[in-house]
């Protein structure tokens, strides 16, 4: 039994940031492996695999409605089930609408778990403490992640396990992790009854907008990055999850680090900062032709991601507390936008010119860039 003084609100929060990314962690470093071994994908089936999975991003803001039947401990917890439900059977259908059917199953659990978390986050913690949780939470997400990715080193190099196998393992071990973190938390009370309406509030615009280029900017990261480490360089899925390790291990130090440094800073110097790195790393990218260097390039955007905690603390300082399970839908939707096109429209761009997915990336840094220097934390009308 867990003592009740670790049963609190933190600890529910950082038990559900472990289960997802020790097993969607999986998922991601076995994806541009496992579809070109088993499914023979090129660059227009990832694509199209990946906006299919950015569809249930899109369609999170009906999240809310779900409140109506469900408290929103509740439906994380249910989210997480479809996660890790959708893992678990990934490895049973090697074929390219096998894949796009289990991609959807996951990808409902994900971003439904996602935006509630999102929500619950800037609900359970505090303004002055957000940065510094925030970036401790993405600390054990890359624990809980390099016990992932070692596992999948130890079951392909040591075991000789095969893909579907690994999926199984993963999935189905993170599945009765949910039932028993649902079994051991109780449930919370809403501090602030939370709207069960969808909010849109003009002096939120801003972060509508940040929001809305941040989805763009990640799809380049977590669709071409990574196909092009193995496309481009042949990675094999060790290396991939070797390089994950690596990238995992260094987020454990630097990301509460990061968040304590935003917390010191302020928003629109973190994300200038980040911005800038990203111009000149998506640039690289489009001329890279050293895969020792590509695998540094890929290390350093991934280390730019914490500062996407910038984003949520100044939404969190302009907000009415009562928006917060609303608004954490509607703007993981509008981070989607972007999220379905992209990956199938720059999969055809990447079959005429790959440096120029790369391009687009550096200029959809540039208008963050831009965007970041009307960050001002005064509460216009609504």
């Amino acid at each position: 039994m867990i003592p009740k003084k670790l049963l609190t609100k933190k600890n529910f929060l950082f038990s559900c940031s472990i289960i997802m990314s020790l097993s969607f962690s999986c998922w991601m470093v076995l994806l541009n492996n496992f579809v070109v071994e088993k499914a023979a994908f090129t660059g227009a089936e990832i694509g199209i695999l990946q906006s299919l999975r950015e569809v249930p991003g899109f369609l999170s803001f009906t999240a809310v409605f779900l409140l109506l039947i469900w408290h929103e401990q509740t439906l994380a917890l249910i989210s997480l089930c479809l996660l890790t439900a959708g893992i678990a059977i990934t490895g049973y259908f090697p074929t390219t609408y096998g894949l796009y059917a289990t991609t959807v199953l996951m990808s409902i659990g994900f971003h439904y778990f996602e935006a509630v978390n999102q929500s619950l986050q800037l609900q359970y913690l505090s303004k002055a403490e957000a940065p510094k949780v925030m970036g401790q939470l993405i600390s054990v997400r890359s624990a809980a992640a390099l016990l992932s990715y070692a596992s999948i080193w130890i079951f392909f190099n040591i075991l000789g396990f095969d893909f579907k196998l690994i999926y199984l393992i993963v999935g189905g071990l993170s599945f009765v992790l949910v039932l028993f973190v649902s079994k051991a938390f109780p449930k919370f009370a809403e501090e602030v009854p939370q709207h069960k309406k969808l909010i849109l509030r003009r002096r939120y615009s801003l972060f509508y907008l940040l929001t809305f280029f941040a989805g763009a900017r990640r799809q380049i990261f977590i669709v071409f990055a990574a196909f092009m480490m193995v496309e481009k360089f042949g990675y094999s899925a060790s290396d991939i999850a070797l390089l994950f390790i690596v990238n995992h291990v260094l987020n454990l130090y630097i990301a509460p680090k990061i968040g304590q440094w935003i917390g010191r800073v302020g928003e629109r110097k973190a994300l200038t900062v980040e911005y800038i790195g990203l111009i000149v790393v998506f640039s690289s990218y489009a001329i890279v032709d050293n895969a020792t260097i590509a695998a540094c390039l890929f290390i350093i955007d991934h280390l730019f991601f914490a500062m996407a905690i910038a984003i949520k603390t100044y939404f969190q300082k302009i907000a009415d507390q009562a928006d917060m399970a609303s608004s954490a839908g509607v703007s993981f939707s509008i981070n989607h936008i972007a999220a379905v096109i992209i990956p199938a429209a720059f999969g055809m761009l990447w079959l005429y010119d790959p440096a120029l997915v790369f391009y687009s990336g550096a200029f959809i840094a540039f208008i963050s860039l831009l965007l970041t220097q009307g960050i001002s934390y005064e509460k216009s009308p609504i």
